[in-house]
């Protein structure tokens, strides 16, 4: 009899197990539909998001699928790269520890991490590896974009001033400008108005 019941519990559990995985497989057969339409060459933002948004989901209901749970790291990492690459280096160190907080010794996410934490506020010596004369792709090489939010433009007859500001790891703001493209002056302290850091 104890045997018997053994079996039937077992049968129950073995059932019970292949009902969540075949339900496991349709809601990961439904992820990946959405990528076909996330990585076709002509993918719209928005198609990405729903992917990216779906993933998520199949990662939060099923925390323990290996698969989803890497493929939902390189999306994070994606849009980490993408962030700092638009000078949103808060926003990517955001998403560079949360997957730092599943998977600590990702090599990508601590060196992402540590690249944006560095670009989030400049030193002085990087001030001083500034040239007059640079182009803004070379100023933005070694200081990074400016945060949105804390440029300037003003536009004259002669030519076009550009004012780029970064928050100083001692805490002030530094001003970097340019005419018509090419660096002119920096400045240590700013007193600019800016926006609110995000």
């Amino acid at each position: 009899m104890r045997r018997l019941l053994f079996l039937l519990a077992f049968a129950a559990v073995a059932c019970g197990a292949g009902g969540d995985s075949s339900d496991h497989s349709r809601a990961w057969l439904h992820v990946l539909r959405h990528k076909k339409a996330a990585v076709a060459p002509d993918a719209t933002p928005q198609q990405k998001q729903v992917y990216a948004d779906s993933v998520g989901a199949f990662v939060k209901k099923h925390p323990t699928h290996s698969r989803a749970r890497e493929v939902y790291q390189r999306i994070q990492l994606d849009f980490a790269q993408e962030l700092s690459a638009l000078g949103r280096y808060q926003d990517s160190v955001r998403f560079y520890r949360a997957v730092l907080a599943h998977d600590p010794g990702n090599a990508t996410a601590q060196r992402g991490l540590a690249g944006a934490v560095a670009r989030l506020a400049i030193s002085r010596e990087k001030l001083l590896a500034l040239e007059k004369g640079m182009s803004q792709r070379q100023v933005a090489h070694i200081l990074g974009k400016p945060i949105p939010g804390w440029t300037a433009r003003a536009e004259r007859r002669e030519s076009v001033v550009d004012a780029w500001y970064y928050r100083k790891t001692d805490g002030g703001i530094a001003g970097v400008y340019f005419r018509d493209g090419e660096l002119f002056a920096a400045e240590e302290n700013s007193n600019a108005k800016l926006a609110a850091m995000k």
